[in-house]
C-alpha cells in the first residue's frame, strides 16, 4: 500500500510537470504551479519590476501563465512595435476574461474582441465624439471653462497645503459628462464623488490577483473575497447610467440630440438599426466604457504632473517663463498655442513617458495563429504589452530613467515625439479619447501652471514617486502649496 501511495504521488508530480510544460514553439517562461500559475507576480508590491526581472533572463518575448492561461509578454519597443503596429490586426484581439465578460455581458468597447461589431461601435461612437466637440474649439472652450472652475477651486484653497487629486479628478470627470450625459457637476457634488470613487475602486480590483483567481478557481467565485466589491460596485455605477438613459429617453427630442446619450438613443430607433449591434444595453455599457476611459488616465496624469513639477521647481520654472514669454497677458490660452510652448510640450509628454499611467495597457489577443520574434503564437492567445518597459528603452531614449524634457527635444530646442511614446497605446486598438485626452492635458496642464506656483509643502520628507500598481498607475497622495502668479506686463 505505501508504495502504490507512492507511486500515485508520483505520478501526480509528473502529469503537473507534463501540464506545466509550453507547447512547442511557444515563449519560454518561468516554471508555474498547479492550478494557480504565476499568479503570484502580479500579487507582488511591484509586478513591473519582476517584469523586467523575467525580461533580462528570458528576452523581449515570453510567456506567463494566469492560472492555467497562457499570456505572452513583451518587453521593449521593438517587441511593442512588432504587436501594435506591424501586426496590429493580428494582436487586434480582446482575451476572454471572464468576471469581466459577465459584468459587461461581452458589450461596449474596451474588452469586445476584434470584429465587426467592434469596428461598428467604434466607428459610430468616434463620430459622435467628433459630433459633440471633440478636436473642436467648441470642445477647446468647454475644457477652459472647466481650467476655470479648477483654478477657482485652488484658488480657494491658497496658502494652505491641500490633496489636489480630488479636484483634478472632478474636473476631467466633467468634461465626459458634459458630452455623454450633457450635465456639469460642482466640485462638492457627491454623486459624481460616489461614482469616481466606485471606477476607482474597480480599477484597483480588476488589475490584482482577486479578480484573476475569480476567472480560474470556480470555487472561489461565490466567496466573500475582494472580487464581490467589484461587481457590487458595477451594478451600482450601471444603475446609476441607467437612471441617466432613463431620464434622457422621456426627455428626448427627435432630431436635437443634447449629447451622447441622446445620439445613441436616436440610432437605436432607426428602422436600419433593427437586430443590429445597437441596443440600450449597448449604449449602458459604452457609457461605462467611455467614462472610465476618460477620466481614470487623464486624473491621474494630472496628478503625476503637479508632483514631478513640485519635484523639478527649476523646470517648473522654465515652463512658466516660456507659457509668460509667448502669451503674456493674452486673455486666452488656445490648444494651437503649444506649437509655440516646445519646452512646456515636451515636459507634459515627459511626464507621461516617466509616470506610465497605463504600463500594461489593455490585455490584447491574436485574431490568428502569428509569429512574433520566431515564436508561433496560436490563434485566441492573451498579449500583454509592456508600455513602461518601452518608456524606458535604453536603445530609443536619450535620457530613459530619468525625468528629462530634453527626451522630446532636438538640439535646436525644437519638440519631436519619438516612435517609442506609447502613452495611448498605437494601431488598431489606439486610444479613440487621445485627441481629447491631448487637448484637455495641454490647456489644464498650462492653465495651472500660467496661475499658480507649486511648492513641495513637507520639507522633512522628499515627494514620493513610487508607483501604485493597478489598470491606471497612480501616484502616492500628497499635498500641495500654491502661490498665485502675476503675469508680466
Amino acid at each position: 500500500m505505501v508504495v502504490f501511495g507512492w507511486l500515485i504521488v508520483l505520478s501526480l508530480l509528473l502529469l503537473c510537470f507534463w501540464k506545466s510544460q509550453r507547447p512547442k514553439g511557444f515563449p519560454p517562461g518561468p516554471w508555474r504551479l498547479p492550478l494557480l500559475g504565476n499568479l503570484f507576480y502580479f500579487s507582488k508590491r511591484f509586478p513591473m519590476k519582476e517584469l523586467d526581472q523575467l525580461a533580462k533572463k528570458y528576452g523581449p518575448v515570453f510567456s506567463l501563465y494566469l492560472g492555467r492561461t497562457p499570456v505572452v509578454m513583451t518587453h521593449g519597443f521593438p517587441a511593442a512595435k512588432e504587436v501594435l503596429m506591424i501586426k496590429g490586426i493580428e494582436f487586434a484581439g480582446r482575451p476572454s476574461f471572464l468576471i469581466m465578460d459577465s459584468l459587461t455581458r461581452k458589450k461596449g468597447l474596451l474588452t469586445v474582441t476584434y470584429g465587426e461589431v467592434w469596428k461598428e461601435q467604434r466607428r459610430f461612437s468616434g463620430m459622435l465624439l467628433r459630433n459633440f466637440g471633440v478636436g473642436k474649439k467648441s470642445m477647446e472652450e468647454k475644457i477652459l471653462e472647466e481650467a476655470t472652475c479648477l483654478v477657482q477651486a485652488f484658488t480657494e484653497k491658497m496658502n494652505m497645503p491641500f490633496d489636489p487629486f480630488e479636484f483634478l479628478d472632478i474636473a476631467v470627470a466633467n468634461i465626459m459628462c458634459t458630452i455623454l450625459f450633457g450635465k456639469h457637476f460642482d466640485y462638492d457634488d457627491s454623486f459624481l464623488k460616489t461614482l469616481l470613487h466606485l471606477n476607482h475602486q474597480n480599477s484597483r480590483i480588476v488589475a490584482g490577483p482577486w479578480a484573476l483567481l475569480y476567472n480560474e478557481v470556480p470555487l472561489v467565485r461565490s466567496l466573500p473575497l475582494p472580487h464581490q466589491e467589484l461587481i457590487t460596485y458595477t451594478y451600482k455605477i450601471q444603475a446609476a447610467q441607467q437612471k441617466e438613459i432613463d431620464e434622457h429617453k422621456a426627455t428626448l427630442i427627435p432630431g436635437a440630440p443634447r449629447d451622447f446619450i441622446d445620439a445613441y438613443l436616436e440610432e437605436i430607433q432607426k428602422p436600419e438599426r433593427k437586430g443590429s449591434s445597437f441596443e440600450e444595453d449597448q449604449l449602458l455599457i459604452l457609457l461605462s466604457n467611455l467614462f472610465v476611459a476618460g477620466t481614470e488616465t487623464m486624473a491621474s496624469t494630472l496628478q503625476w504632473a503637479l508632483l514631478y513639477l513640485m519635484a523639478f521647481p527649476e523646470i517648473q520654472e522654465k515652463c512658466w517663463e516660456e507659457i509668460d514669454t509667448v502669451l503674456g497677458n493674452k486673455a486666452i490660452l488656445k490648444y494651437g498655442d503649444r506649437e509655440k510652448l516646445p519646452y512646456t510640450n515636451a515636459v507634459i509628454h515627459e511626464i507621461q513617458r516617466i509616470s506610465n499611467v497605463g504600463p500594461l495597457g489593455l490585455p490584447h489577443a491574436t485574431t490568428s495563429e502569428v509569429q512574433l520574434f520566431g515564436y508561433k503564437i496560436p490563434k485566441d492567445t492573451m498579449v500583454s504589452v509592456n508600455i513602461q518597459s518601452a518608456h524606458l528603452d535604453e536603445s530609443q531614449w536619450k535620457f530613459p530613467n530619468e525625468f528629462n524634457p530634453s527626451n522630446f527635444l532636438n538640439e535646436e530646442g525644437e519638440f519631436v515625439k519619438p516612435e517609442a511614446f506609447l502613452a495611448f497605446s498605437a494601431g488598431p486598438r489606439v486610444c479613440l479619447g487621445e485627441n481629447l485626452a491631448r487637448m484637455e492635458l495641454f490647456l489644464f496642464f498650462t492653465s495651472i501652471l500660467r496661475n499658480f506656483q507649486l511648492s513641495w509643502p513637507d520639507k522633512s520628507q522628499a515627494p514620493d514617486f513610487t508607483p501604485h500598481f493597478g489598470v491606471t498607475q497612480s501616484s502616492s497622495g500628497f499635498k500641495v502649496l500654491l502661490k498665485y502668479r502675476q503675469p508680466s506686463v
